[in-house]
């Protein structure tokens, strides 16, 4: 930018509506932009001779910062959402977090259902399992497995995310 352009005695020179003014001397550039109360930013180093822009460089970080923070606003953080289950969980239990399980895959939220073994439970983790892949065929209609379910420590793990 302006006088920290250095190593070259040419630029390719564009004024501050796009417009090509052709290739000038850089003191000509600096005077030019100088001239105009604006900064000499270059855009392309690579090529010879480089590309520099006429500009208010302030403006310019103002307007991308503008524009980064209203794409940051627009985007949605999907939030992993985490339901424990027990293999002895009563039937209204259940129905109760598959209602919570449904809510969360309408908001567009990813659910981790975790299957907790305790004791002697864990000597039947087949229960547990076949117990998870109900709740993966009930939800079926909205949500598709992402992880399948899968034992760490004591414990089965699966993840479902909204179709």
């Amino acid at each position: 930018m302006n006088e920290e352009i250095v190593g070259v005695h040419e630029v390719r020179l564009v004024d501050s509506l796009g417009n090509a003014a052709g290739v000038v001397s850089l003191a000509e550039a600096l005077a030019a932009a100088n001239g105009q109360g604006m900064d000499l930013v270059e855009i392309s180093p690579k090529v010879v001779p480089p590309v520099c822009k006429l500009m208010n460089y302030g403006k310019f970080l103002y307007e991308q910062k503008k524009k980064k923070h209203e794409a940051k606003k627009h985007q949605k953080i999907v939030e992993i959402k985490e339901l424990q289950l027990r293999p002895v969980i009563n039937q209204h239990d259940l129905d109760v977090k598959l209602r919570a399980a449904v809510k969360f895959l309408e908001q567009g939220d990813k659910i981790k259902f975790v299957m907790k073994f305790r004791g002697r439970e864990f000597s039947h983790q087949d229960l547990g399992l076949d117990f998870l892949n109900k709740i993966v065929e009930n939800l079926s209609e909205i949500a598709k497995v992402e992880v399948p379910p899968k034992l760490e420590g004591k414990q089965y793990v699966v993840v479902l995310a909204s179709k």
